[in-house]
C-alpha cells in the first residue's frame, strides 16, 4: 500500500501491549526475598523489565551468587505463574491492532519473555491470531541485543527502514537502534520517559488512544 509508510510493526509485550509492570515488579521482588538477596526497590525492579530473564534477575539482584541463579529463576517463575490470570491488555489494543492488520502490516511480538511465558500470555488473551510472528529472549538474545529484530526482518523480508519497533523501555529504543530500525516509545510502561529522548524516538505515546492515532496518520 502506498500510504504505508512501515512493512513490518515490532511491539514490545509487557507494558506495552500488557498491564503487567506492576505485577512483573513485585515477582521480582519476591524471588530475591525468596532466595535471600537484598529485595530491590519498585524503580530498580520495573528498570529490568523487557531483558531476557536470567540477564533481568541478576541486574536487579547483584548480591545474589551466581549458583543459585536457577533458584532464582525458579521462584520467579513460581510467583509470576501464580497470577498471571489477573493480567489483561490494556485497553484499546485489540481493536488497534486489528486496524494495522486490516491496512496490511506485518504485526510482530519482540520481548524479553520465555516462548512459554509468550504463549501462554497469547492464548489467555486470544491473540494468537492477530500476531504474523514473535521471537523470545530464550529464542534468540535479550534486549538490547538487535538479534531477535533482525530475525523477523528477515522472516518478512522487511527492511530496517521499513521497520518500526514499539515498545516501553530504553532496552526495546536500543534494540531498534542497533538493528537499524525506528522506533516509538510508550510512557505508560515500566521506564521513565524522561531517558527515551536521547534514543531518538519517532513518537513517545503517553496512551493506547494516542500510540493508535500516530499509527493510524504515520505508520
Amino acid at each position: 500500500m502506498t500510504n504505508r509508510r512501515f512493512d513490518l510493526i515490532a511491539f514490545d509485550w509487557d507494558g506495552t501491549l500488557f498491564d503487567s509492570t506492576a505485577i512483573i515488579t513485585r515477582c521480582i521482588q519476591a524471588a530475591v526475598r525468596d532466595v535471600g538477596g537484598t529485595v530491590p526497590t519498585d524503580q530498580e525492579a520495573s528498570y529490568v523489565i523487557g531483558m531476557g530473564l536470567m540477564q533481568a534477575l541478576a541486574h536487579a539482584a547483584p548480591d545474589v551468587p551466581r549458583d543459585r541463579y536457577p533458584a532464582l529463576g525458579d521462584r520467579y517463575r513460581h510467583h509470576y505463574f501464580a497470577i498471571q490470570h489477573e493480567i489483561s491488555l490494556f485497553d484499546g489494543i485489540l481493536p488497534m491492532l486489528d486496524k494495522l492488520k486490516a491496512r496490511g502490516h506485518w504485526l510482530a511480538v519482540a520481548t524479553g519473555k520465555s516462548r512459554r511465558g509468550l504463549d501462554e500470555a497469547l492464548g489467555t488473551v486470544a491473540l494468537s491470531g492477530r500476531f504474523d510472528a514473535s521471537r523470545t529472549a530464550d529464542q534468540t538474545a535479550g534486549k538490547p541485543d538487535p538479534l531477535m529484530l533482525r530475525e523477523l526482518m528477515a522472516e518478512f523480508d522487511a527492511s530496517p527502514q521499513r521497520t518500526l519497533m514499539i515498545g516501553d523501555t530504553t532496552h526495546d529504543l536500543q534494540m531498534a537502534l542497533n538493528a537499524g530500525c525506528a522506533s516509538v516509545a510508550v510512557s505508560y510502561g515500566a521506564h521513565d520517559p524522561a531517558a527515551f529522548a536521547e534514543l531518538g524516538p519517532l513518537y513517545v505515546a503517553h496512551s493506547v488512544t494516542q500510540l493508535d492515532d500516530w499509527l493510524h496518520r504515520h505508520g
